[in-house]
């Protein structure tokens, strides 16, 4: 056995970590640890630290979203990913080099064949419930991710775990049915609810976790409401009486919103509409550079139109990304051909240049396709940033000849529509999970789902390296790296998902709020955040 414990000494390289997950973390009850880990260097605005203050307790904090809730995806990600670390919990929780950090879980031991880990639990957690948090509910947390009406991206992760030991109401032991690369994509992902209301939280109703907010109000289309925790096992957290999140869908609504002081945190605010802020002393501009986000273009291949695949790699040689980013993106964004952020182990700047602006190219691929004039639709979010990069698409396309027809579709819709695998021949979103290992990708994300995706994309030989990435202990070892090389290589060739752009969240806070952040699924991570003077 390898064992990690809280406090157990410094950092091991990456490597081990995805082997062994044995990696260094801080004192058990520390609770939010690296809070700045997901964060770029580069803030714009107010520069003051988040320590030039001492942290004060008090106050209501509004957050201004573009999209409703859905509760029915309370175990997906989704565009209403903001609230789940507020109401619960995970087992554990990435620093900035995917090393976890323990949360539920203060300490582990991973199996030397990578077949097990042993998961010692907090003993001091109670759900808002007033029920004791137990080994039962890990057990719990993971069989309900197993369940396919729950739609969990990492329901592939979840089924590898064949059997679960007891020692005691805190150590469980989960047996896997082979060894993953992602484990630990599974345990920050996998939120941990209250087993006796788990029905009513995906009905919106009420939901019941361990984490330092409770939910105290909904108003459909309008609001959520939290307040604090008082028995929240991190000692002296959260600093904030309650939280809001305002659902704001127009633009220029929650641009003035935030302007005025009604918001004080938004993840919401357009690309461009951001550029009219930082300059401005009273905002605070973070940009995430995780790659939390990518744009893209969908292509369903049961369309006869978008079967060849030169078709599909001259769609990708046709958008001026360039523009895409400046224009529809406020130049919060970096051009890409691969759907890997620069922290990733798979990404290579040769593949992410592999697709530029060129035109000519684009049209000689139609050409040698057989095909003359193409006439498509082109499916998006129905949110005013949404539309914006789709009429650039609309754009582009339409000079090399392909005609789209813009097809708005509301959010909570498009996320099931990219379930169901029912788009139409192309459509434009922004996908996730290749901040995380790149495995991840592959085996969980809608779009790229080796086993089901949205492209009705199927292929034995990536399958097959799919598996492989998937199916080993370590992450990013040469072995690993090559066979990422391998899934990149048919992702640029088959282009049934044509990356345009990789783009994590930008923050846009008051320059009262202090210590807001989110985890690697973009889960908004309050412990210790507050209002200053």
């Amino acid at each position: 056995m390898n064992v990690f414990s809280a406090g157990s000494g410094g950092p091991l390289p990456l490597s081990a970590l995805s082997r062994r997950a044995l990696l260094r973390g801080g004192l058990a009850g520390v609770g939010l640890l690296a809070l700045s880990a997901c964060r770029s260097a580069t803030d714009t605005g107010s520069q003051e630290a988040a320590g030039s203050s001492s942290p004060r307790r008090g106050g209501v904090l509004t957050v201004g979203v573009g999209v409703d809730f859905t509760p029915a995806l309370l175990f997906a990600q989704s565009a209403n990913s903001l609230l789940q670390r507020l109401v619960f919990n995970t087992l554990t929780r990435y620093d900035e080099q995917l090393r976890p950090q323990p949360e539920l879980a203060k300490s582990w031991e991973v199996a030397a064949d990578g077949l097990s880990v042993t998961l010692k639990l907090r003993d001091d957690v109670v759900f808002h419930s007033g029920r004791k948090f137990t080994a039962d509910d890990v057990v719990f947390a993971v069989k309900n991710l197993q369940n396919p009406v729950r739609s969990a991206q990492l329901r592939s992760t979840a089924l590898a775990v064949t059997d679960f030991r007891k020692n005691g109401d805190f150590e469980l032991t989960l047996v896997l049915a082979h060894q993953v690369s992602n484990l630990f994509d599974l345990f920050e992902f996998m939120i941990v609810p209250d087993s006796a209301s788990v029905e009513e939280a995906v009905a919106g109703t009420k939901l019941i976790g361990t984490g330092p907010f409770t939910f105290t109000d909904r108003k459909p289309g309008s609001s959520l409401s939290f307040a604090r925790n008082e028995k929240y096992w991190n000692p002296g957290r959260p600093y904030l009486d309650g939280v809001e999140i305002k659902v704001i869908p127009q633009a220029e609504t929650l641009l003035s919103s935030v302007r005025t002081g009604q918001v004080h945190l938004s993840y919401a605010v357009r690309g461009k509409d951001v550029a009219t802020l930082k300059d401005d002393k009273r905002f605070r501009i973070t940009q995430y550079d995780t790659g939390a986000g990518a744009y893209y273009i969908g292509a369903n291949l049961s369309v006869p139109e978008v079967q060849d695949k030169r078709v599909r790699q001259a769609i990708a040689w046709a958008i001026d990304r360039d523009r895409l980013v400046q224009q529809a993106l406020g130049g919060y964004a970096t051009v890409s051909s691969v759907p890997w952020p620069k922290s990733s182990p798979a990404y290579r700047e040769q593949d992410a240049a592999r697709y530029h602006h060129d035109p000519e190219q684009a049209k000689a691929l139609l050409k040698e396709a057989g095909v003359t004039s193409l006439s498509l639709p082109l499916a998006h979010s129905s949110d005013a940033g949404a539309t914006a990069v789709a009429q650039v698409l609309q754009y582009d396309l339409k000079q090399v000849g392909i005609e789209v027809q813009l097809q708005p579709v509301d959010s909570p819709t498009m996320q099931k529509q990219l379930i169901s695998q029912s788009m139409p021949a192309l459509w434009t979103l922004s996908h996730g999970f290749a901040q995380v290992h790149p495995a991840t990708l592959a085996v969980s994300a809608y779009p790229f789902n080796e086993a089901k995706n949205t492209s009705k994309f199927s292929s034995p030989a990536y399958t097959e390296v799919v598996q492989k990435a998937w199916n080993r202990s370590d992450a990013d070892g040469p072995e690993a790296k090559a066979l990422y090389q391998q899934v990149t290589d048919i992702l640029l060739e088959e282009q049934f998902i044509i990356d345009l752009a990789i783009a994590g969240l930008v923050e846009v806070a008051g320059a009262q709020v202090r210590g807001a952040t989110l985890n690697k699924y973009s889960y908004l991570v309050l412990d210790d955040a507050y209002l200053a003077g």
